[in-house]
């Protein structure tokens, strides 16, 4: 595992505490492919390769289909994505990428239009969750993949 600070043993009650979250956000009720394309479109929008990889991986072990995942990065321009997981991809991009006026009503009106308050919630951690791996592993340069066996994504068979 190559990287310019390892988080894991330098801090390893913080990293634990981050992991602990990560799986009580795993848990939440939303469903585990809009939780897959929110993961992918933050590391993407951050550049996190390591995360981007990961992500992918995961996601394909969990069934996506591999053409979704070549869409996030267009999901406003593909026919491949409903109007409730493009609600939460647009929350996705304006959270990452918190402009100087927050979030509009109209995106608000949007994402509650296909979610519940609970969800809107669950969904806002998710997506605070991924941001901050994101800036730690962009932070650290690890190596993509260097967990993989670790996390069992080298199932996923892509090289």
């Amino acid at each position: 595992m190559t990287a310019r600070v390892n988080h894991f043993k330098t801090v390893p009650t913080l990293v634990k505490a981050m992991s602990d979250l990560s799986m009580n956000v795993s848990n939440v009720s939303l469903e585990t492919s809009l939780k897959h394309l929110v993961d992918l479109r933050a590391s993407q929008l951050n550049q996190c390769a390591f995360c981007v990889d990961m992500h992918v991986k995961e996601a394909k072990l969990h069934g996506e289909r591999e053409l979704r995942l070549h869409h996030v990065a267009i999901w406003r321009e593909s026919p491949l994505f409903t109007v409730k997981e493009k609600a939460a991809l647009a929350l996705t991009e304006a959270l990452t990428r918190l402009g100087d006026h927050g979030i509009d009503e109209a995106l608000y009106s949007e994402v509650r239009a296909h979610f519940s308050e609970v969800e809107t919630s669950e969904l806002t951690f998710c997506i605070a969750v991924i941001n901050t791996w994101n800036r730690l592993m962009v932070l650290s340069q690890m190596t993509p993949g260097a967990l993989d066996s670790a996390y069992g994504l080298d199932r996923a068979d892509l090289r």
